[in-house]
């Protein structure tokens, strides 16, 4: 059975805890508490952040290759195409340097983006919405434990919200536990080492409500990365990514992608082995390379994965508006998924 036949038979009895109106103030209420609990825990402060950046900044994100911004030209400046943000994960570091930040302290934004390319279903929309924070860090914290006690917060922070939606409204569950089970990429292909990476994911997360695997980007002892990470934001031994089992409908969610930024040194070294030397000439990175900017750690919380997860939605649809292919309007028709 594919994928997406097993999807397809959750569905049958599928109803979800909420009606629209009521799906509307949770979802108010996730927003509200969990930016809140965010910022405390990770000491950050709320920043406005740019839309569409120049596409000679290097400030957007091509999701390693995968992803090819959406571009327009403006009358007023015939000579300059701008492109709409895929991700915010290099401007919010020119941005600490520029408000000047110390070690220990950050910002988040609500990030809004459009992903023209990606494929949909019911995890994945062309509309991007999540909670892009940074935080400047000091050389001394450059550590995977650093990076694991920062998940650690994150998940605290969504076990709160989580309390908080359960008080509001009885009907939805609460998730067990902020526990979460963290293992490296290379621990995941010796643990399965015959399938692919997301499989692995799968086969690891079933066992674990919050999973974080570590180390994405980088070549494995197989020789290929467990996934692919672009080679000038997240240093490749120090990121990772933030799952949650669905056991509803038997899947896996990711909630969030982050790591430690970056070094003048990682960079460079990950650059040529991407092949992406080249980018060296954009401000960015040359900046970067420079040791101009501070070193961060940072990443981004999905706000419609968080809600879908927390009010055990079956589509992100039902949490978010988008444009929808046919068959997706078909199948939401089919089983009472009302998309927004």
């Amino acid at each position: 059975m594919s994928e997406s036949e097993k999807y397809i038979k959750t569905l049958e009895n599928y109803t979800s805890v909420l009606g629209l109106r009521e799906t509307q103030i949770a979802i108010e209420l996730i927003k509200d508490h969990f930016s809140r609990s965010l910022r405390q825990k990770l000491n950050l402060r709320r920043a406005s952040a740019p839309l569409f950046v120049s596409n000679t900044s290097g400030l957007n994100d091509d999701l390693g290759g995968q992803g090819h911004a959406v571009t327009f030209t403006m009358p007023h400046c015939p000579d300059e195409e701008a492109e709409i943000v895929q991700s915010l994960a290099k401007w919010k570091r020119f941005a600490l340097k520029r408000y000047g930040f110390k070690p220990g302290e950050g910002i988040v934004t609500d990030m809004n983006a459009i992903r023209k390319d990606e494929s949909l279903d019911a995890l994945h929309s062309i509309y991007v919405d999540q909670w892009d924070w940074e935080k400047v860090i000091s050389e001394e914290d450059r550590t995977l434990s650093y990076l694991e006690d920062t998940v650690s917060l994150i998940t605290q922070a969504i076990f709160d919200t989580s309390y908080a939606l359960k008080v509001a409204f009885p009907g939805l569950e609460l998730l067990p536990s902020a526990d979460v089970a963290i293992i490296s990429s290379q621990e995941l292909e010796d643990l399965y080492p015959d399938v692919s990476g997301s499989q692995r994911e799968y086969l690891f997360a079933k066992d674990h409500t919050l999973s974080f695997v570590t180390g994405i980007g980088g070549k494995l002892r197989s020789g290929k990365p467990h996934g692919p990470r672009a080679a000038d934001y997240d240093d490749w031994d120090l990121n990772g990514d933030l799952l949650y089992y669905d056991k509803a409908f038997d899947r896996v969610i990711e909630l969030s992608s982050m790591g430690i930024r970056v070094s003048p040194d990682s960079l460079l070294t990950q650059l040529k082995a991407s092949g992406e030397e080249a980018k060296l000439d954009l401000p960015y990175h040359r900046a970067l390379s420079k040791g101009q900017l501070p070193l961060t750690i940072g990443g981004g919380v999905g706000q419609s994965r968080l809600c879908m997860v927390l009010l055990q939605k079956a589509h992100v649809g039902e949490v978010q508006s988008s444009i929808w292919d046919k068959a997706s309007l078909e199948m939401a028709r089919k089983y009472h998924i009302h998309l927004l």
